[in-house]
């Protein structure tokens, strides 16, 4: 299960410097997401090899070949829903990620954690999914895909309007804006 630890990072903003707690969920969740970029025009899928194995093992994950085939295809699930393509196979293959699951709560001095019992190569996948779906239920909306159709990653959105729509604006952001202006004065 993903770490509950909170940790902070600091956004500086012109008028002033907000300090904000990194969300364990959003992270893995970003993280599994975007193991798929677009490098020059062409798909890249960072869950194999030398690059898969040290993403789950940054996770807490096995790495092996078994986990990241699970992880790959939870990935593609999570996108395909994320995206509005909820075809009934990709709800299947998150339900098929996480069945036989089990959640138990331990109550300490602390709270209450949730412990998680599942097969040690499922475990990452499950927390993938256990991820998205916190995620999506606390900040319903605001996980979505980059706008600029050429880039195939995500991004959770934490502007006040809730407006947020590209995974990068120094990448993505600015090369749409500099399209949008070049139409318009070609126009």
């Amino acid at each position: 299960m993903v770490s509950r630890t909170v940790a902070w990072i600091h956004r500086a903003t012109p008028a002033r410097r907000i300090e904000e707690p990194v969300d364990p969920d959003e992270e893995l969740l970003l993280a599994v997401l975007n193991s798929a970029p677009v490098v020059d025009g062409r798909r890249e899928d960072r869950l194999a090899g030398a690059s898969g194995r040290e993403l789950a093992r940054e996770w807490g994950g096995t790495g092996t070949a078994a986990e990241l085939e699970r992880l790959r295809r939870a990935r593609e699930a999570i996108q395909a829903v994320v995206r509005g393509d909820a075809a009934p196979a990709a709800v299947a293959e998150l339900a098929a990620v996480v069945d036989g699951a089990v959640r138990t709560p331990r109550v300490t001095a602390e709270g209450v954690t949730w412990e998680l019992r599942v097969p040690r190569d499922d475990r990452l996948p499950v927390d993938a999914v256990l991820a998205w779906s916190t995620v999506s239920a606390r900040l319903p909306g605001r996980l979505r895909p980059c706008a600029n159709h050429e880039c195939e990653l995500f991004l959770v959105d934490h502007s006040r309007p809730g407006t947020a729509k590209w995974c990068s604006m120094a990448r993505c952001g600015n090369r749409m804006k500099a399209r949008a202006h070049a139409q318009r004065v070609r126009d």
